[in-house]
């Protein structure tokens, strides 16, 4: 049999929806179009695997939708189907027949490794590729491995921005002088500021009817009503473009703001789109470091966007893919409670966790800032086991997948992998709440008292974890300063401190099983 005469199948997953599908175009150009076809998969049972939220498995679903419409609209062969993944491939290989199965390699270890094992059980017949989603994978085997040193992330960014030509001279210098513009962006955001909302698309009758199927389910969570973000590339780039024009230029100065104001601040929500394939990485790099040298956005915003995408998105993968399988069961703190049921439902008389936790059931959504200074702040000082820590993630984000969670939440958030992701806990007290949102001033509880009725659960809770891991705490170099705090606190004051934690975390409603949600 010539080439010519091949049929080829391209398998695309649902979080791999590239336009330029780099083995979907090349299948194309080898073998014609004709050749080739497409297969998707909508599957409902992996999307009930956690109670996630309805928003994100409609977000999914209709992207999935709209990309065959796209791809038999360029004359390609698309066979799209419901059901068992397995069992929708093998009715696939049955009825298409094809000499050829090419995928790209899964972003998740585990369909990663259901990948394998398919191949393995069909030799000849299944290639897995490279995945071209991550730049990081353009630069691999990484030049710092051979050093045998530790990588850490400000390493690896400069090491990215040098390979792909971002924001750096002739001679490698960063542009502006500093790789970093970190300090500058730390701003609250001031009084009677009114961020621009994210650019909304409503929905159109394919996706009203999967708004409409999602509705019914009953082991999600979260609503559909509302549902207004980008399922195609074409409304995706208009997000991008939105982003770029009426909030990059504002992103660095409150790039860690919190507000109960805005759900956004100026963050670009570009991830929940970038995570399914709908917007590339270098693509959105480029239109931000566009923006700045027409003179639209200043370059510590622009850099320190940069940064997210080029810098901390592709570590985190990479670290994901460094730290497998065994992440899953890391827990360096040996923490052990449940999730706490007010992460699920938004009932607290804590101001900040009831507004994040409300936007989250009604949007799937909130800024970094949030995740890792109200909720895994929240979770590390109060000893919430790293998996629930987890699920709950995967669960309640919109863009949440487990190659970025896992390393963002069990090892930055958490500081559960033994420091391999970050080289210190980061932990806060209801100081640093206070001076970055506005959450504090509606709030029953005072950010300024550590104990007593009225003390804000984040004191307490954090004086006690400093004086549970006071000696391990002292050995960590860019930590040790913190734990000279203790000094202040007399042999009565500790125990006070820990007195109230142990009674407050003893009092929180816990979840010993998501199956409680249903």
């Amino acid at each position: 049999m010539t080439s010519l005469q091949q049929k080829i199948t391209v398998w695309i997953v649902g979080d791999q929806l590239l336009e330029h599908h780099s083995i979907l175009e090349h299948m194309i150009v080898k073998y014609g179009g004709n050749a080739v076809t497409v297969l998707l998969i909508e599957s409902r049972a992996r999307a009930k695997k956690l109670p996630y939220h309805r928003k994100k498995i409609v977000l999914l679903f209709s992207a999935m939708r709209h990309y065959a419409v796209a791809l038999r609209a360029r004359g390609i062969n698309t066979d799209y189907r419901q059901g068992s993944i397995l069992s929708e491939f093998a009715a696939h290989l049955e009825e298409y027949q094809p000499d050829r199965v090419e995928m790209m390699a899964a972003s998740e270890y585990g369909a990663r490794v259901a990948q394998q094992k398919i191949a393995a059980r069909l030799p000849g017949l299944v290639t897995i590729h490279t995945n071209t989603q991550f730049l990081v994978e353009q630069h691999n085997p990484f030049p710092a491995l051979a050093s045998g040193k530790r990588v850490i992330m400000e390493n690896f960014y400069r090491s990215m921005r040098k390979h792909f030509r971002i924001l750096v001279d002739d001679a490698d210098q960063p542009t502006g002088g500093k790789w970093n513009f970190d300090h500058e962006n730390r701003k609250p955001l001031p009084k009677h500021e009114s961020p621009p909302l994210p650019r909304s698309f409503p929905p159109d009758d394919m996706t009203q009817t999967v708004m409409a199927d999602i509705a019914k389910e009953s082991d999600l969570t979260g609503e559909v009503s509302d549902f207004a973000w980008a399922v195609t590339h074409e409304q995706a780039r208009q997000a991008l473009e939105d982003f770029i024009i009426r909030r990059l230029h504002r992103f660095g100065d409150y790039e860690d703001a919190m507000t109960t104001d805005s759900l956004v601040v100026y963050h670009s929500t570009l991830s929940i789109y970038l995570n399914i394939g709908l917007l590339t990485p270098l693509e959105v790099i480029d239109a931000a470091v566009h923006a700045y040298e027409q003179g639209h956005a200043p370059l510590n915003a622009v850099e320190g966007f940069v940064r997210q995408v080029l810098g901390w998105r592709e570590y985190i993968y990479w670290m994901y893919w460094r730290m497998m399988p065994e992440l899953t069961t890391a827990n360096d703190w040996e923490a052990t409670r449940p999730m706490p049921a007010m992460f699920w439902t938004a009932q607290t008389d804590m101001n900040c966790i009831r507004h994040v936790t409300q936007r989250l059931l009604d949007h799937g959504y909130s800024h970094h800032i949030e995740r890792l200074m109200i909720v895994c702040n929240f979770c590390l000082l109060a000893g919430i086991n790293p998996i629930d820590v987890s699920e709950w993630f995967l669960s309640m984000y919109a863009d949440a997948y487990e190659w970025v969670v896992l390393p963002n939440v069990i090892g930055m958030g958490l500081n559960a992998d033994g420091g391999m992701t970050a080289t210190k806990p980061y932990i806060a007290s209801a100081n640093y709440i206070s001076k970055m949102s506005n959450y504090c001033a509606g709030c029953c509880y005072h950010a300024k008292q550590r104990t007593g009725d009225d003390a804000c659960p984040y004191n307490f809770l954090y004086w006690n974890f400093i004086i549970s891991h006071e000696q391990r705490l002292r050995s960590n170099p860019r930590f040790g300063p913190s734990v000279l705090g203790l000094k202040h606190l007399t042999a009565q004051e500790r125990k006070e401190v820990q007195q109230q934690a142990s009674a407050f975390l003893d009092k929180l409603e816990y979840y010993e099983s998501l199956a409680v949600l249903h």
